[in-house]
This record gives structure tokens, sequence and C-alpha cells, in this order.
């Protein structure tokens, strides 16, 4: 069993910035590959960064490329999402998941409660 709390999320203005975290318990942390995801209203979830367990290999959305980057601290048992240059169409809840690997949501099995952003423009 893991348990995931995502924390960060906010009202920003366009062009602002803002960091998630991602708290997780329950599991060996440092073994886990980790994504992050979003969801719109009215649209599907999908992937935005994911990291390995080492820190290694990130695949990326092609949205949030040169944006948004992801990172992880073992000891800490939290991996982050930092966004910069945010526009209003990044507008979302933001979800942590692992275990997994890809961009495809059911290869994840256990979810955070998400974390709402709210670009402004």
């Amino acid at each position: 069993q893991v348990q995931l709390v995502e924390s960060g999320g906010g009202l920003v203005q366009a062009g602002g910035s803002l960091r998630l975290s991602c708290a997780a318990s329950g599991r060996t942390f440092s073994t886990m590959n980790m994504g992050w995801f979003r969801q719109a209203p009215g649209k599907e979830r999908e992937f935005v960064l994911g990291i390995n367990w080492n820190g290694g290999s990130t695949p990326y959305a092609d949205s949030v490329k040169g944006r948004f980057t992801i990172s992880r601290d073992n000891p800490k048992n939290t991996v982050y999402l930092q966004m910069n240059s945010l526009k209003p169409e990044d507008t979302a809840v933001y979800y942590c998941a692992a275990p997994g690997r890809g961009t495809n949501p059911d290869d994840y099995g256990y979810w955070g409660q998400g974390t709402q952003v709210t670009v402004s423009s």
C-alpha cells in the first residue's frame, strides 16, 4: 500500500511559477518510479512528467517541455514538480502517481488526492 499526498497548488498569474510536492509513505520510496499527471475540467487525465527511482529518465509531455521539471528527494520521500512560465492552459488538478513508468495512467497503481492549479490570464 502506498499513500501519496500532494501540496503546493494555488492561484497564480500567467508567467508565474509554482512548485508542487508529493509526499509518499507506505512503501520504499527510493525504489518507486513516480509520475505527475493533470486533469482539466471536461478532459482526460494526461501525463506531465515522470522520474525513475534513481532520478533518471524523465519522459515529458510536449506541452510542458522547457517549462516544467521533475525531481525527487529520496531521503524525504518526496517528488517535486517545478512549474515555470505557467499558462492558463496549465490550469488543472495535478496528481502524483506511483509506481509506474510511461504516460498511461492505467500503468500507475496509486494516486494522490490531487492539488488544484489555476493560472489566470
